[in-house]
């Protein structure tokens, strides 16, 4: 089999590391190249990963030039399927799809809903297109069992719904930054105090006011914890003033982007994720190769790997004291929390590996193909 993703090229976070990963990994089974259109960090990765790459720059996103040039590659690769990610992709699939008589699938990482909500135009014009263009899919690749559930809610028919969840690599090693010299690198003035953490953007969706609130009352009680921070977005100066205003902004720390997201979760105790919609993080799944317990909303399809007391903690949107409460007692216990994060590591290395996520992929193909 020969597939062909699409995606933006302008993926960070999750996105680029399902869609790098996934795609190395599915090379051991069938032929995958991703074609993007723009030139960022996502190609350049891929290219050193020794990926099938490719760039057909757009000058703007509504250069429809990209079109033809697929068309192109398409037909002279021979690709038997056309798989895409993010807005972008399934805008251009759906004209691709008046020409290319191939099936097409999507992989539905988000709430495609929620994925503009911050821009106004952008909720208004991608949003729409995006929603128009997704109707026009022949399968859909859920990452988990919520989202299917969203789909089949919204109209979608569930025989045409797949639900694969995210995978990390457990072979492959990864080099970390020693703590003490981590924690130097970012100016953090560490003093043996426990660590709590969160890696995301600064945007709403990400809701870190939540932690920033449970903050104030764990740090109410005891002074010797730290809330590091690791991130960029829009809400970086808000959240600075609120924790400021708190008062708490002596034991919380405002990393900025962290390009070694090991060596971030090397450094904590506790992972903590306050997001009010995701689909299955791999902020989980990095923090969770480390054995570090997390605390969670219970959105997605966290409630899927997180037992509550025996691997982590979920906690419901919004809920500061609920989480402040969690993050005391595994602050209090430190047996019990060490437990706890090598539990998690044991059902994401046996349930949530990246070879059977390709592997899971590879299934989905041969179904989607198969007279």
């Amino acid at each position: 089999m020969k597939i062909l993703h699409l995606i933006s090229g302008g993926d960070t976070g999750g996105a680029k590391t399902h869609v790098l990963s996934l795609v190395k990994e599915l090379n051991k089974y069938v032929e995958a190249k991703i074609v993007c259109f723009l030139e960022d960090t996502f190609y350049t990765e891929g290219k050193a990963l020794g990926i099938n790459i490719q760039v057909i720059k757009q000058k703007k996103r509504y250069d429809l030039s990209v079109v033809k040039k697929l068309i192109n590659i398409i037909e002279n690769e021979g690709y038997d399927i056309i798989h895409c990610h993010g807005a972008r992709a399934n805008f251009i699939a759906m004209l691709l799809k008046l020409y290319i008589k191939k099936p097409m699938v999507t992989t539905i990482h988000s709430d495609y809903k929620l994925d503009f909500k911050d821009n106004v135009y952008k909720r208004l014009i991608y949003t729409f297109l995006n929603k128009t263009a997704l109707k026009c899919f022949n399968y859909y690749i859920a990452v988990s069992s919520s989202f299917k559930n969203m789909l089949c809610e919204r109209g979608f028919k569930a025989n045409k719904i797949f639900i694969v969840y995210n995978g990390i690599d457990f072979e492959n090693t990864f080099d970390i930054i020693p703590k003490n010299k981590f924690l130097e690198k970012y100016r953090v003035d560490y003093k043996n105090e426990k660590i709590v953490g969160i890696a995301a953007r600064l945007d709403t969706n990400k809701d870190i006011i939540t932690l920033l609130n449970a903050a104030k009352i764990v740090l109410d009680e005891r002074k010797d914890v730290i809330f590091l921070i690791a991130g960029e977005g829009d809400e970086c100066k808000r959240l600075k003033d609120h924790s400021t205003k708190l008062g708490i902004d002596h034991n919380t720390k405002f990393l900025g982007f962290v390009n070694q997201p090991y060596s971030f979760f090397n450094v904590l105790d506790i992972n903590v994720l306050t997001s009010k919609s995701e689909s299955f993080p791999y902020v989980i799944l990095e923090g969770a190769k480390l054995k570090k317990p997390i605390v969670s909303t219970n959105v997605g399809g966290l409630e899927d790997l997180v037992d509550n007391g025996i691997n982590g903690y979920l906690f419901e949107v919004g809920n500061s004291q609920m989480l402040a409460d969690y993050l005391k007692e595994m602050l209090n216990n430190d047996e019990k929390t060490s437990e706890m994060g090598n539990n998690l590591y044991e059902i994401v290395k046996n349930q949530f590996s990246l070879n059977k996520m390709a592997l899971d992929h590879c299934k989905i193909y041969e179904d989607i193909i198969k007279p």
